[in-house]
């Protein structure tokens, strides 16, 4: 783990040891959202066909969808909240919202200090290049210039081993930067990066990560609210079982994702 890595580890932990006290006292939270009738879900708003900001100025896509419906089946309306991914995990410990519903990846280091409901989709790291730059290996990314996401966990993963990295605030900045050659390659889930290339018609070629398996992507939620994280997994079940998880699915992403 680098130097990095540990004091943000300790500084989430500090933040999820000073809620999880507040928790103590106050009722649990899906009593709290159930009073207000609305449950606030947060995500970048920079993350196409996950989740962006169309021409009409509204967030949509897969995730947005997903916690409308999980909304919805809780008898609840959803109000959505962009914020920059590097603070989302803070943002949710200093009750700006109430769940991430971000495609965001479960680790063990951000299990730590939230819950998770799901997972909800599955995915795969993957490295995006120019077609003809050579770079097919993770041994060529050693000489070259890598872009990555601020705050995702392939920042950590290029971190450790190395690379000489730049980081920006989401999808179509990273691919902006590649197609003009500012960077050599990116690092990016497989899924969101294939698609949003294929959608601009940038030309790429990829490979895959050999060292880690596929992820799952989970909806984050503060520590102590069982009975949220209850419901909220239940709605998720029950939409996967119905098949409206599907029809979600193949409108925003082209395929069962599960």
């Amino acid at each position: 783990m680098t130097s990095r890595r540990m004091i943000m580890t300790s500084a989430l932990v500090g933040a999820g040891l000073v809620v999880a006290g507040l928790n103590a006292a106050v009722a649990e939270e899906l009593d709290t959202i159930r009073e207000e009738g609305v449950i606030r879900i947060a995500m970048s708003g920079a993350y196409p066909p996950f989740n962006f900001v169309n021409d009409q100025n509204e967030v949509v896509g897969f995730d947005p969808a997903i916690g409308a419906e999980i909304a919805s089946r809780m008898g609840l309306e959803v109000e959505i909240v962009t914020t920059a991914w590097d603070g989302i995990i803070g943002g949710l410990l200093a009750n700006k919202y109430d769940a991430i519903v971000g495609s965001m990846t479960i680790t063990e280091e951000r299990d730590e200090v939230v819950d998770f409901v799901g997972p909800y989709y599955s995915d795969k790291r993957a490295i995006f290049t120019n077609p003809g730059s050579g770079i097919s290996s993770l041994e060529d990314l050693e000489d070259v210039k890598v872009g990555l996401t601020l705050g995702e966990t392939h920042e950590d993963w290029a971190r450790e081993r190395g690379y000489d990295i730049s980081t920006y605030k989401g999808l179509p900045e990273l691919l902006l930067e590649l197609e003009n050659g500012r960077v050599d390659a990116i690092v990016n889930d497989s899924i969101a990066a294939i698609l949003a290339m294929t959608a601009k018609g940038q030309e790429f070629e990829m490979f895959a990560d050999p060292t880690t398996e596929p992820f799952g992507a989970g909806i984050a939620i503060r520590e102590g609210s069982p009975e949220l994280a209850a419901e909220m997994q239940a709605a998720l079940e029950s939409m996967m079982e119905d098949g409206t998880y599907l029809a979600i699915a193949e409108e925003w992403i082209g395929a069962d994702i599960r």
